[in-house]
Parts: structure tokens; C-alpha cells; sequence
């Protein structure tokens, strides 16, 4: 197991608010290897002491229910190196900012693991830089999502990736934290041989799958990031379709890291992508404008502009905060079932998971598994919280922690379950990348609806998606 982590972005909000809390639980957990080192990489000017108080704060905001032992023995241990991805030198002292980092050549010093949790636009430079850093044998880079804005820079992206790791698939890691959330990962089991929902689970029985990620938080300082990325982008592309793959692939008779990536891959390529035609009439786009935020979640009630009035938004981008997309499979198993897709924020209801329309009435299950919602649909969960939490215990997003956790230990132990193939996330950007194109063209309107609303519109003849 790798016990060398770099942390690049690590003054970030995703390092901050999921990554370190992560590492924080899974030390409490004893499930990190003995004496990990852990060394922090971001551009400010800082010393040790002040990203270990920097990080202290971020675990008391994250991990509160985590022992004060705990984060202080991590935080301790916590190193902090400035790097410029335009100066390849400072990453390459970062790389080798451990103990005995400094001696031997790349082959004989031990393997690091590397995590960019950094915005997308710079990982071309920051790759380029960790290519000159002659990591040692065995390293690993980690590279968080989006992977690529569209179809051609996500291939220019794996090919950077592939010359910087030697052509060692292994060493590539394309995070998709959703893999990591024990309800997404619990959706094969679900509907394995043997159990009640396996003999239903075509397009005999279900007219209808839809996958939806629906939030009702807004922004949350995250404007400069959300407004060049969107919610296809930044949630559909990548979490909604890798959940697709899982719902609607066909089973392997191994479940093997090679299986798995072969059975999604299938699937994905099974993808009808809408044409030029069909992009209006089987896609939605809005964004929100000025209300008040859900009465759920801790921005309950909070009253806010709406999105193009909002600090660090640039209107001319016309960016969408909600998008939604009807789907078809070419296979035998879902023949005329129809796949809505759909993720937003500031939403009246918080929705995250598959809702299945069957075309007579639903099949009885086990209530852990999925919830009855109508005489004729099944409800299942994706985000439900961690196991064994406390009420009222400062943790991040229910589940998020968790996966982030997941996918940290795959990449240290050296496994690839929870990551996305380089073709996979490639076939995902020809699904959208059309619609992403029809958007730019305005070929489908900007729709509109109040935050903390229920959304624009659904679908004409919609099986009724939401509960």
C-alpha cells in the first residue's frame, strides 16, 4: 500500500471539506497504512504551521465526529510545500517532500501517490509539471473530475495522462467519487440473480429509469468554478451517466476490476445520442433566479439572487444550473424503456437517486432496498448518511465523506474499481457533447425557475419523476 500522499489543491474547497476529513475517518478507522505522509500542495505562500491550522479548522467544520486525538495526530503530521504547475521545479520539490524523498534515484525512493484536486483547466500544466518530476516507480495520479470540457480535450487529456504514467493504465486514477457511495455500489448487488427485483429488471417490466441528482443548495462560494463548468459539466457527464452504467449494464460473471470497466464501456457505447433534431424536444437547460433555498440542509431558508446576479457569475456564459436529458439504449434487455437524466441546484427537494416506473405495478422488495413511492414505482436512495454517525455530528455531505474515503484507500492500495476508464470517460462526453453543442447554438431555450422551486417543467408525457 502506498503510504506517500500528494495533496495538490490542498487549500481547496474539495480538499477542505471532503478529502482531509476523509483521511481524518479512515485514521480513526485504522484503515491507513502505518506512519502515511501526507504532504499539502497549493499556491499560496505558506509555512507548515499555517496549513496545519489551516486544515484544524477545516476537520473542527468536517470531521467534528472524529476524536480531537485523531486530527490532531494527522494534522500534525501534515507537510506543506508552495507549488506554481508553471514552475515544474516546485512540483517536483513537492514530490519529494517526504522522509527520504530527497535521496536515490526515482526507481529506489517510494511510490507516491498523487491527488489533483485542482480545477480542471489546470491539469494539462500541472500533468506536464509531475511529467518532469521524475516520480518514483509505482506512483499514481489521481485527476478529479471533469475530466475534460468536451470529447477532444478529454482525449487530448488521456494522451498527457498516458505519457506522464509511461502508458501504465494502472497508474491512472480518473476520480468519480460516486463509485465510492455504498448505495451506488450496492445497485449490482441489487439486482443480482436471486433477488426480487432481478427478474424485473428490463424493459419488459420498466418503461422508465430515472437518475437524478438534485440539490437544494445554491452556490455556496463556489461561483468561479460552477459558472465555467455547469451542471452537465460538473455532475451530469460524469456521476449520472457512470450511475446509468451501473443501473442498466449487463451483469459480468466476474466482478472483477477488468469486468466491471468492460461492462460499463459496453454500455456507455449502447448510448442513442439525440441528434441535431432531437436535442429540442429531449433536453431542458434553465437556471434559477432570485428566491428562497429549501427549508432542508443547513442553507435552510436563505434567501438568494438568482444565478446571473450572483458574485462571480458572468452572464454572457450562459450557464446552466439545471439540465436534463431523455435517453435511449441500443440493447435487447431495454428495448422501449426511455432514461431521463437529470441533476440542478437550489431545487425545492433534495433527489438523489433512481426512481424505476414499472408498467404495472411495482414488485414487492426488500423496504432497505428500494421505498414503494406509487403503486407503480420504486424509489431508491443513493445519499443516504454514513453508517454509525452520530446525530448532529459536523460531517460533510451525507455519503460524499464516505466515498471520498473509498476512493482514497483504491488509490493507495493500488486498485482501479472506483476509478473511470480513460475510454469510459471518453464515450461519456459523445453523449453529451452534442447537447453541450445545441446549447451553445441556442437550439434549446434557457428555461427559468425560483430557487427553492421544483424546477422548470418536466418532459411532455413524463411517467411523473417527481414523488
Amino acid at each position: 500500500m502506498i503510504d506517500r500522499l500528494l495533496l495538490l489543491g490542498a487549500t481547496g474547497d474539495l480538499a477542505g471539506r471532503f478529502l482531509l476529513p476523509a483521511l481524518a475517518r479512515l485514521s480513526a478507522d485504522g484503515r491507513m497504512p502505518d506512519g502515511l505522509q501526507v504532504v499539502g500542495g497549493a499556491l499560496q505562500d505558506w509555512d507548515d504551521r499555517t496549513f496545519r491550522s489551516h486544515v484544524a479548522t477545516r476537520l473542527r467544520e468536517h470531521a467534528g465526529d472524529v476524536p480531537t486525538a485523531v486530527r490532531d495526530a494527522l494534522v500534525g503530521r501534515l507537510r506543506y510545500r508552495a507549488v506554481d504547475p508553471g514552475a515544474a521545479g516546485t512540483v517536483a520539490a513537492a514530490a519529494r517532500a517526504f522522509d527520504d524523498g530527497d535521496g536515490g534515484d526515482a526507481a529506489d525512493r517510494a511510490a507516491v501517490a498523487v491527488y489533483l484536486a485542482l480545477p480542471p483547466a489546470l491539469f494539462p500544466a500541472m500533468l506536464g509539471a509531475l511529467g518532469d518530476a521524475d516520480l518514483p516507480a509505482r506512483s499514481r495520479i489521481a485527476v478529479e473530475k471533469p475530466f475534460g470540457t468536451d470529447l477532444a480535450s478529454a482525449v487530448a487529456l488521456n494522451d498527457l495522462l498516458t505519457r506522464v504514467t509511461g502508458g501504465i493504465e494502472e497508474a491512472a486514477f480518473r476520480v468519480d467519487h460516486f463509485l465510492g457511495m455504498p448505495r451506488v455500489q450496492a445497485l449490482l448487488d441489487l439486482r443480482a440473480p436471486g433477488r426480487e427485483l432481478a427478474p424485473v429488471w428490463d424493459g419488459d417490466s420498466i418503461a422508465e429509469v430515472d437518475v437524478l441528482w438534485e440539490e437544494t443548495l445554491g452556490l455556496e462560494g463556489r461561483a468561479d468554478f460552477y459558472d465555467r463548468t455547469g451542471a452537465v459539466r460538473d455532475v451530469m457527464q460524469n456521476h449520472v451517466l457512470q450511475v446509468l452504467t451501473l443501473v442498466a449494464m449487463e451483469l459480468p460473471a466476474r466482478q472483477t476490476e477488468g469486468d466491471l470497466h468492460a461492462a460499463k464501456l459496453e454500455l456507455l457505447r449502447s448510448v442513442r445520442v439525440p441528434s441535431a433534431a432531437e436535442v429540442p424536444v429531449r433536453t431542458r437547460r434553465a437556471r434559477y433566479t432570485a428566491g428562497t433555498l429549501s427549508a432542508t440542509g443547513a442553507t435552510a431558508g436563505r434567501t438568494v439572487p438568482g444565478y446571473t446576479d450572483e458574485d462571480g457569475v458572468d452572464p454572457a456564459r450562459g450557464t446552466e444550473t439545471y439540465a436534463e436529458v431523455l435517453l435511449e439504449l441500443d440493447t435487447p434487455r431495454w428495448t422501449g424503456t426511455r432514461f431521463v437524466l437529470r441533476t440542478g441546484k437550489a431545487l425545492g427537494t433534495p433527489r438523489k437517486g433512481v426512481a424505476l416506473h414499472f408498467r404495472t405495478a411495482a414488485p414487492a422488495c426488500n423496504p432497505r432496498d428500494a421505498e414503494r413511492v406509487a403503486a407503480d414505482r420504486l424509489w431508491i436512495e443513493l445519499d443516504a448518511p454514513e453508517e454509525g454517525r452520530q446525530p448532529g455530528a459536523q460531517v460533510a455531505a451525507p455519503g460524499e465523506r464516505t466515498a471520498y474515503g473509498e476512493v482514497l484507500t483504491d488509490l493507495l492500495s493500488g486498485g482501479g474499481r472506483l476509478s473511470v476508464s480513460g475510454e469510459e470517460a471518453e464515450q461519456a462526453w459523445r453523449i453529451v457533447d452534442p447537447v453541450l453543442q445545441a446549447w451553445a447554438q441556442d437550439a434549446v431555450p434557457m428555461l427559468e425557475y425560483p430557487a427553492g422551486a421544483a424546477g422548470p417543467p418536466l418532459f411532455e408525457g413524463t411517467a411523473g419523476s417527481r414523488r
